[in-house]
């Protein structure tokens, strides 16, 4: 009946017993006299939810952050990070594990390569009839995640033993999330409660998914027989994909690989007596390479990285030689990544070996900050109506990483078309902390000039190499058409120090211009493109302050080679040491040197890639 505009409404709340867990509100009307008007007891049923990540980023799980449905860049950014499980637990019959059977987590092991989640609830001991919990992603997430749950719950205050997490063999992780499955109801425990989850990362940002992914928790009413049941509560958070990402020469070196082959042992030497110490210098076999000899060009290495874990990862290229085996057999395994692109409508070539896959130490370029440095590619010329380039696949996957956003150089104009073979970066202290080697043809002729002048014109290139006609600075000087090949080399050399320099923000005091001469041939394509007359100096490896360096046998004055020599002197200007390593036979005259036939796994960058401005 209506109140009066003098009735009072008195309201007490009693609360029933812990078994039943519910609240109650006991209502009583009463009139100007106070009279008892009426009386009624109002059921009350309270649930709360909460869907919790570790949205800042410290590797905790906080409870309820206001923040955990959404993503964003930066220092003072937020929102969950979800690593691709690409590593594989096992040893046996192995492939990374985020391509294994989905039904189960069969290595407690593999929990650690997933990003904990946490459903968090507070209520009575029961439902209301016909009320559920139900976990559901959209069908563009689907193909990018998988959620398990521990069968175990956490009751907060409550005695409950917890299953051994270091259990060597784990059953109890039943899946709840994956491409075949969008939604699944999930337990409601009743009182405080916590459900542990883990979410796993099935594939790197790329052309076609930009890295973000959204879980969904609903709590569903039921409607009438025949109809959906409907949500009156929904949560969510927000995961982002790591990206795959690069290390420069500039970080410290932790392993070495290089191949071995029946004729190599000169080079092999050298390497050896470069990495005394550290880093360790692990020998691929002539079985397990299959006499392919370019390590450098089968892979890359990199690394993937959350607050909660961390591991190395190798891309593998579609190039498909001897080594083709070597990143999976070899590499691949407990908390070592694997992954590739394979492209399905372009044939693989030579501008998709790495070698012709570089990146930058970090630069601030016109105030963007590239705290992770920027990937170089090589490609073909801009205007070109037809050349070689990197396949589309490859390239598509580079970008999507964002955070080392590529430079694309000119390449083609090489007979095996990569950036190694025209520049690379060593360590420096002072300035961008870095430098930026180019082959330089005009700092050759300088040089060259120099000896003329000083009377050591026929001083020789090649003196006392095996099967190799020496040839005299004077010679050298006095080719016309020698130097009309090196003046085209130069000229494709301007133009990438032009755009390295506008990319990069670098200065000229930034750029060492190293003495290496070209010489231009016509290729089974019918094309002209140049190679190294010499063995080609910038493509070393560098190795903190070490550097190995392909011998050049350059001219001999007073007994030491000119070039070694130039070389030493502008290294040793950034407190770096030369190291001349023979690989004339073995890689030189196959159109590669030291960096074509090594690589190096470097320690990743102390910066978190999630504090990125972008």
């Amino acid at each position: 009946m209506p109140l009066s505009g003098n009735s009072v409404l008195l309201i007490t709340m009693s609360r029933a017993s812990q078994s039943e867990n519910e609240s109650k509100l006991s209502i009583q009307y009463y009139g100007k006299n106070k009279e008892i008007l009426g009386r009624a007891v109002l059921h009350l049923t309270a649930v709360e939810i909460s869907l919790d990540v570790d949205a800042d980023r410290d590797a905790i799980v906080e409870k309820n952050n206001p923040n955990k449905g959404s993503w964003k860049w930066g220092p003072n950014g937020h929102g969950a990070i979800l690593l691709v499980n690409c590593d594989s637990e096992r040893s046996y019959l192995k492939k990374p594990d985020n391509l294994q059977d989905p039904m189960t987590i069969s290595y407690v092991s593999d929990l650690k390569d997933m990003s904990p989640m946490v459903l968090r609830t507070r209520g009575p001991a029961k439902l209301p009839q016909g009320y559920k919990l139900s976990m559901h992603i959209s069908q563009d997430d689907a193909e990018s995640v998988r959620v398990f749950r521990a069968k175990s719950p956490n009751v907060v205050g409550n005695t409950l033993a917890k299953k051994n997490l270091f259990d060597f063999f784990v059953k109890d992780y039943p899946l709840v999330l994956s491409h075949s499955i969008l939604a699944q109801e999930v337990p409601y425990l009743g009182g405080a409660s916590e459900m542990n989850f883990y979410v796993e990362g099935l594939r790197f940002p790329d052309k076609d998914f930009d890295g973000l992914i959204t879980i969904h928790l609903s709590l569903l009413e039921p409607i009438c027989a025949g109809i959906p049941e409907t949500p009156i509560f929904t949560d969510k958070v927000v995961f982002r994909v790591a990206p795959w990402i690069m290390t420069p020469n500039t970080l410290a070196p932790i392993e070495v690989f290089v191949c071995r082959t029946s004729d190599n042992s000169e080079f092999l030497k050298g390497m050896k007596s470069l990495t005394t110490c550290e880093p360790k210098l692990k020998i691929c076999s002539e079985w397990k390479s299959r006499d392919d000899r370019w390590m450098q060009d089968e892979l890359e290495f990199g690394y993937i990285d959350s607050p909660h874990q961390q591991f190395p990862v190798v891309l593998d290229s579609p190039r498909d030689r001897g080594l083709q085996a070597f990143p999976y057999d070899e590499l691949l395994g407990p908390d070592f990544g694997h992954v590739t692109r394979v492209p399905y409508d372009e044939e693989a070539g030579s501008l998709d070996s790495f070698g012709n896959l570089e990146v930058s130490p970090p630069v601030t370029v016109n105030g963007k900050h590239y705290p992770l440095g920027r990937i170089i590619i090589g490609v073909a010329f801009p205007t070109a109506t037809q050349g070689r380039n990197m396949t589309k696949v490859v390239q598509n996957f580079l970008w999507a990483q964002k955070v080392q956003a590529p430079i694309a150089l000119f390449s083609d104009w090489l007979v095996v078309g990569h950036v190694d073979e025209f520049m690379s970066f060593v360590p420096a202290p002072d300035r961008k902390g870095f430098r930026l080697l180019l082959a330089s043809p005009d700092a050759a002729y300088k040089l060259f000039k120099g000896l003329q002048r000083d009377g050591h014109g026929q001083a020789k290139f090649f003196e006392d190499l095996q099967g190799e006609k020496p040839v005299t600075v004077d010679e050298i000087l006095s080719d016309e058409n020698f130097r009309v090949q090196n003046n085209y080399v130069q000229s494709c050399i301007d133009w990438n120090r032009d755009v390295l320099k506008r990319e990069l923000d670098l200065d000229d005091e930034d750029i060492i211009d190293l003495p290496i001469l070209f010489t231009v041939v016509k290729t089974k394509d019918g094309q002209f493109r140049a190679q190294a007359y010499y063995p080609d100096m910038v493509n070393m490896i560098v190795l903190g302050k070490n550097l190995g360096i392909p011998k050049p046998f350059g001219p001999k004055v007073n007994g030491s080679c000119a070039l070694e020599a130039e070389m030493c002197s502008l290294m040793g200007r950034l407190g770096l040491n030369c190291a001349f390593i023979d690989d004339f036979a073995s890689y030189h005259k196959q159109l590669g040197e030291v960096h074509c036939g090594s690589n190096v796994r470097r320690k990743p960058f102390d910066f978190k890639w999630w504090n990125m401005e972008m």
